[in-house]
């Protein structure tokens, strides 16, 4: 059965799906001429980059005859919330939390736990449904006096509530158009009520799927004022988080800080190696057989924030420069999606320069 699967997309050359973080989690068979494919994925990460939506395609998808194009619409059980904390670790935190939410009527669905035993500090991420109806306010309150008597640093949301995302671009728009497509799909739980740019390249393609667009050119002379406008955007639209999706700009370091922990960027490089402008350039010039992206939480420090994921793709010397691009703008697509997946599902923990990403 390995070995018809196999022929069947070596004969069809198809471009691979996604690599998962570990290739142990997966079943990889392969060709010299044909990328690694993956035969099973964890739920958490998503399919290749996917086409634009269009009628046409969804009715395939639909009807079952476009298989392995999307991964599973995103779904969370009725009156559900999810509950993520950290603190240094102690015994009883486990036990305090889940009476806590037995106490007050709500069902766990699902807990992870991570201790890291560099800083000693203890991460947790529940899901759990209420039994009598959601009342999110004060279940907040109470449980604020139990975070505060044991030391937590926590957040509580409603599971089906989408995050507002606002999507910044420059003249690049393969993850633009990705971040939509799967928008729209409900590959990812999230709401764009804005896309922002410095160029008017993608006001066409934000028209087409009815988001507002806005043109703010920026310069030296210009910039703070368009930080200033971005700022009153943000609490204007209730924006939860910004992605930068290729927006070729340094913001400054009063933005970063006011939005700490809510700015993702993709960067096109396996960071931490070649930081800055062209990358493919840079690594064309030292000969790399890989090459990646990162995503990552924007700080004051260009290309330093937190982590939340990586890709790679193997490549050789036959390659220029254009092509490595190429090359790596499936990457930049795929793990931009699944970064702001998992950040808009509540599984991304800070920690200090570093991140806990929960399954």
């Amino acid at each position: 059965m390995m070995s018809s699967l196999f022929i069947f997309i070596n004969a069809m050359r198809l471009p691979a799906t996604t690599l998962t973080r570990s290739v142990a989690r997966s079943c990889i068979r392969r060709s010299p001429s044909l990328a690694p494919i993956a035969l099973s994925t964890p739920s958490r990460y998503l399919s290749t980059t996917v086409p634009r939506f269009t009628p046409e395609t969804d009715t395939l998808i639909n009807q079952g005859k476009v298989k392995g194009l999307l991964s599973p619409k995103v779904s969370q059980p009725e009156n559900s919330i999810v509950l993520t904390l950290s603190c240094q670790d102690q015994l009883g935190v486990v036990k305090n939390v889940s009476e806590f939410l037995y106490n007050n009527h709500h069902n766990i669905l699902s807990s992870d736990q991570f201790l890291d035993p560099t800083s000693n500090r203890f991460f947790m991420r529940i899901t759990a449904q209420a039994q009598n109806g959601l009342d999110i306010a004060p279940l907040r309150q109470e449980f604020g006096k139990l975070a505060e008597n044991i030391g937590l640093e926590w957040h509580m949301h409603v599971a089906s509530n989408k995050p507002k995302v606002m999507v910044m671009v420059s003249k690049i728009g393969h993850c633009l158009n990705d971040l939509l497509f799967r928008a729209s799909a409900d590959q990812i739980p999230i709401e764009i009520p804005l896309i922002v740019s410095n160029h008017p390249t993608y006001q066409a393609l934000a028209k087409s799927y009815e988001i507002p667009f806005l043109h703010l050119p920026v310069n030296r002379d210009t910039k703070e004022q368009q930080e200033e406008e971005l700022l009153k955007l943000v609490k204007e639209h209730k924006i939860d988080y910004i992605v930068l999706a290729r927006y070729m700009q340094v913001l400054s370091p009063k933005l970063c800080k006011e939005m700490s922990g809510r700015i993702i960027n993709i960067h096109h490089s396996f960071l931490p190696s070649f930081k800055g402008a062209k990358p493919y350039h840079q690594a064309y010039d030292r000969g790399v057989k890989l090459i990646g992206a990162t995503a990552h939480f924007v700080t004051s420090d260009l290309d330093e924030g937190p982590i939340i994921e990586q890709g790679v793709e193997r490549v050789d010397h036959t390659l220029n420069p254009k092509s490595l691009s190429h090359v790596g703008s499936n990457v930049e697509s795929i793990v931009l999606a699944r970064a702001v997946k998992w950040v808009s599902e509540h599984r991304v923990l800070l920690s200090g320069h570093k991140t806990v990403v929960f399954d």
